[in-house]
Formats: C-alpha cells, sequence, structure tokens
C-alpha cells in the first residue's frame, strides 16, 4: 500500500518537520558549510521487519527536494544489524537536518511492524488471525495499521464508524435502562439494520451464550482465562467469530489460539511496540 504520497503522510511529515524546528537547526547552521555535499547510510541495528521507507523519503524530500534516497529494501523486508536499508545523498546540512525525523517514522513504524511479526509467527500453523486494536497513537493511526499488515497482522475497527462494537461501558449504560445483552443486540438491530456486523464483549462463557442467541455476530472473550475461553468456545463455536483479548501477551498468545478462537487482538502491537534500532551514519 502506497502511503508516501498521500495528502495525510504529507501533513504529517509537515507537522513533524515544523515541530523540530527543523530550517533553524541552529547548529547545523553554524558548523556545516551550506555548500558541502554528503552521503549517509541508514543502517539497521537490530533484527526485525521496516516499514515507513517511503515516509521517510517524503521527509528528506519535503526538507530538501534535491536530496536523492535510495532505497536498498522495501517495506516489509526482514533486516539484521549492519544491514543497509537506504543511501542518502545531497547536500550534508539537509541530511543531518532531516535524520531525527526520518528516523522517527522510520523506527516506530517498524517496531511496530517486527512486534506484529512475532505474534504472527507465535501462532503460526493454527487457523487464527492476529488482529491490532484502537489503541494507537493519535494522529498516526493509519501509518501503525499499515505497519501491522506489514507484519503480518489484520487491522480492527479503523475508527469508530467501521463497524458496531458494544462494549462493557456500553452495556453498563444501557442497564441503567434496564435492559439486558439480548435486548441491547436487539437495540442495535433494530435502530442500525444494515449489513454491518454487530460485535460484543462478554466477560463469561455465560454472556457469550447470551450474545450468540440474541444474535451478535461476533462475540469479543474480554479478559477471559484459559479456562473460561475454552468453555466460550465450545459453546458458541460456529454459532459467531469468535475473539480473544485482553491481557495477550507473546508468552500465552499460542496457548490462547489454541483454544480455538478465530482472532486475537491485541493492544500491545501498537501502544506498546519497542522501537526497531536504526541509525543514519554519514560516509
Amino acid at each position: 500500500m502506497e502511503l508516501s504520497n498521500t495528502l495525510q503522510v504529507k501533513r504529517l511529515v509537515r507537522q513533524a518537520i515544523a515541530e523540530d524546528q527543523i530550517h533553524q537547526d541552529v547548529t547545523t547552521k553554524i558548523l556545516i558549510p551550506a555548500a558541502q555535499n554528503g552521503k549517509a547510510s541508514v543502517i539497521a541495528k537490530g533484527r526485525g521487519i521496516i516499514a515507513g521507507i517511503e515516509i521517510a523519503r517524503q521527509v528528506f524530500l519535503q526538507v530538501d527536494s534535491k536530496l536523492k534516497m535510495t532505497a536498498h529494501i522495501k517495506d516489509g523486508a526482514r533486516v539484521k544489524p549492519g544491514d543497509t536499508i537506504a543511501i542518502i545523498e545531497g547536500k550534508t546540512s539537509s541530511i543531518l537536518k532531516a535524520e531525527r525525523v526520518a528516523l522517527n517514522f522510520l523506527q516506530r513504524l517498524s517496531g511496530i511492524a517486527s512486534e506484529t511479526n512475532r505474534y504472527v509467527q507465535a501462532v503460526e500453523g493454527l487457523p487464527v488471525y492476529i488482529m491490532d486494536t484502537r489503541k494507537t497513537t493519535p494522529g498516526l493511526r493509519n501509518l501503525e495499521k499499515y505497519a501491522v499488515r506489514l507484519g503480518g497482522g489484520r487491522n480492527h475497527r479503523m475508527h469508530l464508524a467501521d463497524s458496531i462494537l458494544i462494549k462493557d461501558n456500553h452495556i453498563s449504560a444501557l442497564r441503567h435502562e434496564g435492559l439486558n445483552i439480548k435486548e441491547i443486540i436487539a437495540r442495535a438491530h433494530q435502530k442500525y439494520a444494515t449489513e454491518m456486523k454487530i460485535e460484543v464483549e462478554v466477560k463469561t462463557p455465560e454472556e457469550a451464550i447470551q450474545a450468540v442467541e440474541a444474535g451478535a455476530d461476533i462475540i469479543l472473550l474480554d479478559n477471559m482465562n484459559i479456562e473460561q475461553t475454552r468453555q466460550a468456545v465450545e459453546l458458541v463455536k460456529g454459532r459467531a467469530l469468535i475473539e480473544a483479548s485482553g491481557g495477550i501477551t507473546l508468552e500465552n498468545v499460542h496457548t490462547v489460539a489454541e483454544t480455538g478462537v478465530d482472532r486475537i487482538s491485541i493492544g500491545a502491537l501498537t501502544h506498546s511496540a519497542k522501537a526497531l534500532d536504526i541509525s543514519l551514519e554519514l560516509d
């Protein structure tokens, strides 16, 4: 998916450049001759999946349209320490000004792609999807969800208008009106009778059964332990899609997948992913 030339990416890059006051870089201004040209290499310092190459290119071009960036690998490629990701050529001062912003995008997105891929590999061979959530950095959701896809994961809702997801707080608010889960789902069907699927968050296997019988298309098992998850799967498998979420780690994701759930959503893919170590080195 091409992101580099979208209006959103151009706007984000402009904001990041303005935030870093790139064109007022006093250190570079007083030390580096304006006419000096140079070449720099973007080098991987860790193992992972690269994401954000074209966004980094957009940073360099917005700082100086005469800079030339040659990518040695594409988004989605695996790297190891020492691999050259790209070469930047042009004014040394422009390279130095753009360095941090370009690496911020590249490291952040590559970290998400890499973390996602670890989870995908952990459940390899099992019929389950690894999915993200809306726990993303404000303003960066499309980019971060793009990185999840590069890592082999799938996107959950992109935003609140994407699908109907009745969460615990919706249920809590409506229970004050005296509604039970069945009546809440019926209200959703009645007020929004479209092809959009209805997902319902439940906390017990008993609630899972109630939600399925009321017509829910997807059951979100919220923070259930393994035994509860197995029980819920036995009760509703084949009658609705089953999603596990909450408390999922690399250590237990395989065990959760073995219960028979159809998909596993993990907020940590985006909110807690460690940036991939990448550096820019002047030749």
